[in-house]
């Protein structure tokens, strides 16, 4: 893969009016401030990232998540633009990478579901082992699109909110430039590749697409509906576990279930022992122990954006080769990695299995859950009275009166997967009786 041909300006539904025209913003940019300022977008400000909303503490949604992502990816972005300028000359169109990378990273979480990775993991099962398990050998509905279903994938629905033509929208869905949805698409593989993880990049009603954004951009191909990544992918993907593991860590210390100094030697771990006394050595003027936190957290972001910057640029052959492994975080230092991993299990020990949590995760699910049962009986029995009403209520946009099984699922996983947290909630309770609208 090759530079000049992987960041284009071409858009996404505007192929035939593709002109390089020079404007104050860069198209890059463009598409940054598209994503702001969508409706699609604003509404990440209500689903929930780890912890409960709303709380008499403010902590991260999926919006401020998105945000500081965004910011992180695009100092990533800038750092490797200025490194691999001394590596090749005359080439000022690397300057915008760091452009690209903080408008996918806006992006990234925009297909989410409500309440978190409950809200994925009740979608799919509801295919795979509940009340939907019938549907596939009712309607015939083929073994690819199977494994879309049952897999639900928020990586794949992005995709698919970005590029896909909802009824009475504009051909190319939001019209991003191909180099920003290549940088998106974390697992540029269909369903059919997926292994342990059991992730994918794209649903069968968005392969073309991708394979046709993948072709222009000179991805390389590794198999007919598999690619290497977009190079630019392991930056956002860096940006996202930088953000969200030092940053629910800030969050549980503020919720007290991580005492601050646990949070305070998780932190310092991450520098020598000549830094680590610089930095306790600042600390001391400072009373508040949040805003203690907070210069730790700030200084442990500056030096993980440093050390996966370096991490880049020195696999970067190899990356766009298509033969990197793994993660740039994966591959820091051994120092960076211990403290990195020493994190993440005390995250999955005190943060992701705490009561709290838990338990949103067990209300969503079952919200979730209730909701797709109820639309899914409604777009396949539409002629019932009870399935009127209810269709009554979904947009027009998405298109429950689309002729195949997989569209019809696919018009009402459209639907749940764009909700609120407060939306589904207030939908769930309407429907099964619990509350009545006032008028």
């Amino acid at each position: 893969m090759n530079w000049q041909k992987l960041l284009s300006t071409k858009r996404f539904g505007l192929e035939t009016y593709h002109d390089e025209k020079k404007r104050d913003r860069s198209e890059f940019q463009r598409d940054y401030d598209r994503l702001v300022f969508s409706a699609s977008f604003r509404r990440l400000q209500n689903k929930t990232q780890v912890f409960p909303l709303p709380g008499s503490i403010f902590v991260h949604n999926r919006l401020t998540h998105s945000l500081e992502v965004s910011c992180v990816g695009r100092s990533l972005g800038n750092s490797i633009a200025r490194k691999l300028k001394e590596k090749y000359r005359d080439t000022d169109f690397l300057s915008e990478i760091g452009s690209i990378v903080s408008a996918a990273c806006l992006a990234h979480d925009m297909g989410n579901p409500p309440f978190g990775h409950s809200g994925e993991t009740a979608i799919a099962s509801f295919f795979s082992e509940g009340n939907g398990l019938h549907l596939k050998k009712k309607w015939k509905i083929s073994d690819n699109e199977w494994n879309d279903i049952i897999h639900f994938e928020g990586n794949a629905n992005v995709f698919r909110l970005l590029t896909h033509q909802f009824q009475g929208r504009r051909k190319g869905g939001f019209v991003l430039t191909y180099s920003t949805l290549a940088s998106i698409v974390k697992y540029p593989y269909e369903s059919s590749y997926i292994r342990k993880k059991k992730k994918f990049g794209f649903f069968q009603s968005e392969k073309d697409d991708f394979v046709k954004v993948a072709d222009e951009l000179g991805l390389i191909r590794i198999d007919k509906y598999r690619y290497a990544r977009h190079p630019l992918v392991y930056l956002v993907e860096a940006a996202d576990d930088i953000c969200y593991e030092i940053m629910d860590i800030e969050d549980a210390h503020k919720l007290k279930l991580i005492s601050t100094e646990e949070t305070k030697e998780l932190m310092l771990n991450f520098f020598t022992q000549e830094e680590r006394a610089k930095k306790i050595e600042r600390m001391k003027p400072v009373t508040d122990v949040n805003e203690q936190v907070a210069y730790l957290r700030s200084s442990v972001i500056g030096v993980l954006v440093d050390e996966c910057s370096r991490v880049f640029v020195q696999n970067e052959e190899e990356i766009l080769a298509g033969n990197f492994q793994g993660s740039l975080v994966d591959s820091m230092q051994k120092e960076m990695c211990e403290a990195y991993n020493q994190c993440v299990t005390l995250s999955y020990r005190k943060i992701y299995k705490s009561k709290d949590v838990v338990d949103i995760e067990i209300a969503g699910y079952h919200i979730i859950y209730t909701l797709i049962d109820k639309l899914i009986q409604a777009v396949f029995d539409s002629e019932k009275a009870y399935s009127k009403q209810l269709l009554a209520r979904i947009p027009e946009q998405y298109e429950t009166e689309v002729e195949t099984p997989y569209g019809k699922i696919q018009s009402v996983l459209d639907y749940v997967s764009g909700m609120t947290d407060i939306y589904a909630l207030d939908l769930y309770r309407k429907i099964t009786g619990m509350s009545l609208p006032s008028l």
